[in-house]
């Protein structure tokens, strides 16, 4: 009989319907040697327990995250609130012994992130950064291709994260609205994302120069009232990597008629590649050592049990979707514990990212390129 590993799930609501749905289902496609147990789930709002706690099958329901955190019957802390709390619960589930799991953007600054990650060495406990977008099987044959240097020498790396949900300047306030719960808007939101997987498929930042807008300043409450906007809608940057390539990062809010389209781009001295988040199961592929009357984009389709993760699903062509990323996160991060070992990207990747968004930040205040502190 396979051991158990009991979890917790703070916070239950857009995030945490996506990590339940991977805790119940990573059993039924990895061959892991310790099994989840969904034992407690944890919301400020009561109500929770029937509709969400209750239905997917948690086994008992709290509304204090610190008792959750504190129960000896807890193995593992998984962390899907809003950006404000991820700091305490984390530090808390450390000191705890808990392995952890967090949300991303990890923190509301670098010096909170930096004091995670240390807490989470400190306790020697398996930690990881939920940026799922690196468990893309395209992602991560991309990441293949260019270790393998089929691109060459990389020269740039561009990337767009579009929404269109703030658009409307009707649409109403929420917490996502306000600097002291979310620490900035589209930028830490989206751009936390494709910060990330420009870290993990070119290298390191060196400097980056940023602007930041707000174009709707006040949005309605469901009171009636005015809620003022704190936070950016939009954030765009330029970034120079210690490798010498350039990048540009642009997250939006109000990108009328995109609802999640992400899109990298990266060129290289002996070829290029392209994703696009809603075309998921594909890679675009130029090599430049084709013949000339041959040269163009190839499309691959990362549904090959050649290509990562793919063994783990259907035959061969059989698509799989947004909800497999976060199916590949959690086994990886239970394989990690059952071996005792570290798994990316963990709070270490997660303070790296932090330091590129608050130095964007910076940037936009002061108007000038900042250098991304060495580590």
């Amino acid at each position: 009989m396979k051991k158990e590993i009991n979890i917790a799930l703070i916070g239950t609501r857009f995030m945490g319907r996506a990590h339940t749905n991977a805790w119940i289902d990573v059993t039924g496609f990895y061959d892991l040697p310790i099994q989840p147990v969904l034992k407690a789930a944890c919301d400020i709002d009561p109500a929770l327990e029937e509709s969400f706690a209750r239905r997917h099958g948690w086994e008992s329901f709290e509304t204090s995250w610190e008792k959750v955190v504190s129960r000896d019957d807890i193995d593992v802390v998984d962390i899907c609130t809003s950006n404000a709390s991820h700091h305490p619960i984390a530090l808390a589930a450390a000191s705890a012994g808990k392995h952890i799991l967090c949300e991303k953007p990890l923190a509301m600054s670098g010096d909170q992130a930096r004091e995670m990650a240390e807490a989470a060495d400190h306790a020697g406990v398996v930690n990881m950064t939920a940026f799922n977008y690196r468990r893309v099987p395209a992602v991560q044959y991309a990441k293949q291709m260019i270790g393998e240097g089929k691109l060459g020498r990389i020269y740039h790396f561009n990337a767009v994260y579009l929404q269109d949900f703030f658009a409307d300047p009707g649409f109403l306030w929420l917490w996502r609205c306000d600097r002291e719960i979310a620490g900035s808007g589209a930028h830490g939101d989206m751009n936390a994302h494709i910060v990330d997987l420009a870290r993990y498929l070119v290298g390191e930042f060196a400097s980056v120069s940023g602007a930041m807008e707000t174009f709707t300043r006040e949005r309605p409450k469901p009171d009636g009232s005015m809620g003022r906007v704190t936070v950016d809608d939009a954030t765009y940057f330029m970034a120079r990597f210690d490798n010498g390539a350039l990048g540009s990062f642009n997250a939006t809010r109000c990108a009328s008629g995109r609802k999640n389209h992400m899109r990298i781009e990266i060129y290289g001295s002996k070829g290029s590649l392209v994703f696009n988040l809603e075309r998921l199961n594909e890679l675009e592929y130029f090599s430049a050592s084709d013949a000339p009357g041959e040269q163009g984009f190839r499309n691959i389709i990362v549904t090959e049990k050649e290509h990562p993760y793919i063994r783990k699903w259907w035959p061969p062509g059989h698509i799989i979707g947004w909800e497999h990323t976060f199916i590949h996160e959690i086994g990886d991060f239970l394989t990690a514990i059952a071996s005792n070992q570290k798994v990316t990207p963990d709070f270490e990747d997660g303070y790296r990212c932090q330091q590129v968004l608050d130095a964007v930040i910076q940037s936009a205040r002061e108007g000038q390129w900042q250098q991304i502190p060495a580590n």
